[in-house]
């Protein structure tokens, strides 16, 4: 009788397995989540500080002469300041840059017997220019332009039996300047790059003194080649999702 209702009741529970299944609700589907890519941001404030090297292309004349010419080469150091705001892949700024400089050379001028030796040397310049560039994500690759001002400083030197020296004031030039650059985000504010800048110099004229007298007046100048690299930080929103 007892093996009876077991049985019984393991019959029915078989047969009650199937019906409670099909009561059950159906599971629900459940979407992955979207993948989210991560993209650079360029925009916000960035301050930076930039090394390279330079030259200055000199041209020389006067009393009627073509003097001659030098190029004044060296390095160059200092930093730079801007603005950045992105919209899509373009990117515009605003930056001013302002760099200590060791620029000089020089060359003889057989003109005069005894022949003088006449100096330039470039010792600052700054920068201040606009931006248009174009993102893919953490690359950056942009053109600039604007105005530029620079420091410089001319002599020449007069050998024996005549031993004399002449020197200019500090010159102060303005002109225009156009450059080209590359900047890679290695990190979420921070990058690095490299930079081509030309700066437009027109020629002047320029008194050259001794012991307070103006002893020539020479047209000299020219225009300047620079290579920088480059280091920024960045102040602003370094990256943004995108579904």
């Amino acid at each position: 009788m007892k093996k009876f209702l077991l049985g019984t009741v393991g019959v029915m529970a078989l047969g009650l397995a199937p019906a409670m299944a099909a009561d059950l609700p159906a599971r629900a589907y459940t979407k992955a989540p979207p993948v989210i890519a991560a993209v650079y941001d360029w925009s916000g404030f960035y301050i930076g500080a930039n090394a390279g090297w330079g030259s200055m292309r000199d041209s020389w004349n006067g009393f009627g002469l073509d003097l001659g010419n030098h190029d004044s080469t060296g390095a160059v150091a200092g930093g730079q300041i801007g603005y950045r705001w992105q919209a899509a892949n373009w990117v515009f700024g605003l930056e001013a840059q302002g760099n200590w400089a060791d620029l000089s050379g020089s060359h003889v001028d057989y003109n005069w017997l005894p022949a003088w030796t006449e100096h330039s040397k470039l010792t600052a310049f700054g920068l201040f220019t606009g931006q248009v560039g174009y993102a893919w994500n953490n690359a950056l690759l942009y053109v600039k332009g604007g105005a530029a001002v620079t420091s410089s400083k001319y002599d020449f030197t007069v050998g024996a039996p005549v031993n004399l020296v002449a020197s200019t004031n500090d010159q102060t030039r303005w002109g225009g300047t156009v450059g080209v650059g590359f900047e890679y985000g290695f990190a979420p504010n921070w990058s690095v790059g490299v930079e081509y800048d030309h700066i437009f110099i027109s020629r002047f004229d320029a008194d050259f003194y001794n012991n307070g007298l103006v002893l020539a007046t020479n047209r000299v100048g020219g225009d300047v080649d620079l290579v920088t690299a480059r280091l920024n930080y960045r102040w602003g929103g370094p990256v943004v999702a995108r579904y």
